[in-house]
């Protein structure tokens, strides 16, 4: 067991979890402000809005990633115009595989983002309102410390999502060792190349991830719980 561990490429974990954690950076801020933004429009516009912004969750990756890949391609306009422009280089690089794990993984933190602001009691908005507070004001004194434990939870399952990207990420970033190999690609090519012992090493690795991070939300639904229930 020391000598496989000694002699395993370490670089799928450590590439899933530095994509995990840049697409939920980028997820919470956009997912945060989208939701805002929605909960602001009229009924029609919110209804369109929100289905472009879920798109993704029920979409098959890969549709998702031939999409992406079909924006970003080299060939096309997007593309050329990033790199020509910026030197942006999405496709079979690890830019790639942020934009794929935060284009899929994005609509569960704005619907948590969501779902936690309209859970909020509007008198408390009233009340900042009435002391004279500015909206902005109110957005980060009020309404995010009544909506943190919401956030929270849809943070840690934005991370999960990302981290465990598979069929979008493969169609943009491809699977280069070491480069945007993440672990989900790597179980999947071991097997393809009948390394079960690999494969089932890093099956348990993400099973670990996973229950913890159940764990976690629980333990975050479950201290909201606890505040409800003080009355």
């Amino acid at each position: 067991m020391r000598e496989f561990l000694s002699g395993l490429d370490w670089s799928p974990l450590y590439i899933s979890l530095k994509t995990g954690l840049a697409a939920t950076v980028i997820s919470f801020f956009l997912g945060i402000i989208a939701a805002r933004k929605v909960m602001n429009c009229s009924g029609r516009v919110k209804a369109v809005l929100d289905g472009i912004l879920t798109l993704p969750m029920v979409l098959p990756p890969t549709v998702s990633g031939f999409i992406l890949l079909l924006i970003f391609s080299k060939r096309r306009t997007v593309g050329i115009f990033l790199k020509e422009q910026f030197g942006i280089v999405a496709v079979q690089t690890w830019l790639g595989c942020v934009i794929a794990a935060g284009v899929i993984a994005f609509p569960l933190m704005y619907r948590s983002a969501r779902a936690a602001f309209e859970q909020i009691d509007p008198n408390l908005v009233f009340a900042g309102r009435t002391l004279g507070m500015p909206e902005r004001e109110i957005f980060r004194r009020v309404v995010l410390p009544a909506a943190a434990p919401g956030l929270a939870s849809g943070t840690v399952l934005t991370f999960a999502r990302a981290m465990g990207e598979y069929g979008a990420t493969s169609m943009l970033a491809g699977n280069i060792p070491g480069k945007t190999g993440t672990v989900s690609q790597r179980i999947a090519m071991v097997i393809q190349n009948g390394d079960y012992v690999t494969a089932g090493f890093w099956t348990a690795v993400v099973l670990v991830i996973a229950f913890l991070i159940v764990v976690l939300i629980n333990l975050i639904a479950g201290k909201n719980t606890r505040q409800t229930r003080r009355w």
